[in-house]
């Protein structure tokens, strides 16, 4: 399957009418009849207003029925899907739009209109004037047929500048990695998936809902992720995919055990890595392994570990089917043997087609013979598991969500009093890892951390914004003046914070 219509359309139910796409809390089901009623209206409405094949749709509304049938409205119309956190400020949407140039731009009610775009609004029941307009369209719709090679969507990433990125995936990438993990995670017609996460990252969109889809069968839809609300509904389900911190948080509560978890199949993890110590706690409690899986932004998603196997703490298993993962020496580029840490690189039919706009940085970003450079470092083990040590990057990954350290580190040096700041991650038993500022303040100034945070909290999404602030009279530096995160890292791993 090239593209995601010929994917969905393999899988696709018998009886649409009938079958269950989507599931709410509340008992209410949208059957997959339902759906393409709804994205077609959604499809017509988008070419009412101008949009064309490659325009880019941007979408920052709350997780809904209606955020679904949007997503498979921009597929059948061919426009791009750009989805965006729900938590971002009016400023770091602003900047995305300006660089990304879309035609349409979704928000919930009362946010902020941009200049250049056609705006619609959708709350978290999907009400607003994009559903008002929807209701005046048709509910048939002549789809668009894509090429592989047609950019499917433009899914933002922090860089080196840390300033976002945008990754172009076709539809191509997209098809064949749904494709993959849907053999390789073994989906029954009977599996139910419980879906708690957020649909404007690649976890909860192009693996949790497009396997779903190339499936055919159907989800309990969670506006969020709560333990009570995963609890009640884990019974009627087969299949659970989240974040390190959803194991962690249900794992905290005496109700999550083997009885709770008699029928599930499958337990997933991904976007952040996992410790040891909750594989461990999982398999005593519920007598369940976790599943967990290797991706990023530009590749979705790249490694798992094996549904039949040994699943292995502290590692993400092996390369998916057709996908080529190296680890190389970072200076000289060559092929490292088994149990050397070096870069990883990856190659394959899932890796993106390049950068929005910056053909100069995905020049720089693949080797000469095809291989994107993730600025993960790994090694493999004796068994071919692929362990990831570190990111070279210094990508921050707090509950699931990329933090990019220069973003935060801009927005902090720009407050009152401070002279300068580094941002790193710290453990944490929650988050996985949790934003930590370590700032300088100018001579003389007296900084109240308290105010910091609240003052980068009006700039930045609050999953960006230090849980802890420690205030020192330098930074460590090296020779050339660069700081030295990894001695900050061990110092205030073992430091008490300060707020």
């Amino acid at each position: 399957m090239q593209t995601l219509p010929e994917l969905f359309g393999a899988g696709r139910p018998r009886d649409p009418s009938t079958a269950p796409l989507l599931v709410a809390p509340s008992g209410a089901v949208t059957t997959y009849a339902q759906m393409d009623e709804r994205s077609a209206s959604l499809a017509h409405v988008l070419c009412s207003v101008g949009v064309r094949p490659g325009d880019r749709v941007a979408v920052q509304i709350e997780k809904s029925a209606l955020s679904v049938a949007l997503y498979l409205a921009c597929l059948r119309a061919g426009a791009v899907y750009l989805p965006m956190n729900t938590g971002y400020t009016d400023d770091e949407v602003a900047y995305l739009v300006a660089d990304a140039e879309p035609a349409v731009l979704v928000r919930s009610p009362g946010r902020a209109p941009l200049p250049g775009t056609h705006l619609f609004t959708a709350d978290a029941e999907g009400a607003g004037d994009l559903a008002d307009a929807a209701a005046r369209q048709p509910t048939a719709f002549d789809d668009v047929a894509p090429a592989p090679d047609d950019l499917a969507a433009l899914l933002y990433t922090s860089g080196t500048t840390g300033r976002p990125k945008g990754a172009m995936l076709t539809h191509a990438n997209l098809a064949s990695n749904a494709s993959a993990l849907h053999r390789a995670w073994g989906f029954r017609p009977d599996d139910v998936l419980l879906h708690a996460l957020p649909v404007f990252h690649a976890h909860g969109l192009f693996v949790a809902i497009n396997c779903v889809l190339a499936n055919g069968t159907s989800m309990i839809f969670l506006p969020k992720f709560d333990v009570d609300v995963v609890l009640e509904h884990l019974p009627g389900t087969t299949i659970f995919m989240g974040v390190p911190t959803f194991y962690t948080r249900l794992l905290g509560d005496p109700r999550f055990d083997a009885g709770t978890c008699e029928h599930m199949r499958l337990f997933v993890s991904g976007s952040a890595p996992l410790l040891a110590s909750t594989h461990d706690e999982m398999r005593r409690r519920t007598g369940h392994a976790i599943l967990e899986r290797y991706g990023m932004t530009e590749t979705t998603m790249i490694a798992s570990n094996p549904l039949d196997g040994e699943r292995r703490a502290g590692t993400v298993g092996f390369p998916l089917p057709d996908v080529e993962v190296r680890v190389v020496d970072p200076e000289s580029g060559g092929e490292l043997p088994q149990g050397e840490i070096g870069a990883v690189q990856v190659r394959g039919p899932n890796v993106f087609s390049g950068y929005w706009k910056r053909p100069e940085l995905t020049s720089s970003e693949f080797t000469g013979d095809g291989f994107f450079r993730t600025g993960d470092l790994g090694r493999f083990d004796a068994d071919g598991y692929l362990c990831l040590v570190g990111r070279s990057k210094d990508l921050v990954i707090s509950g699931g969500l990329n933090v990019y350290p220069p973003e935060v580190e801009d927005v902090l040096d720009g407050l009152e009093g401070v002279l300068e700041s580094a941002v790193i991650g710290l453990p944490d038993a929650d988050l996985g890892e949790a934003v930590v500022a370590v700032v300088v303040p100018e001579p003389g100034a007296q900084v109240d951390v308290v105010a910091l945070r609240a003052a980068a909290r009006e700039r930045l999404a609050g999953f960006k914004v230090p849980k802890v602030v420690h205030l020192v009279e330098a930074l460590p530096r090296n020779a050339m003046g660069k700081v030295e995160k990894a001695k900050l890292r061990e110092h205030f791993a073992v430091t008490q914070p300060q707020i």
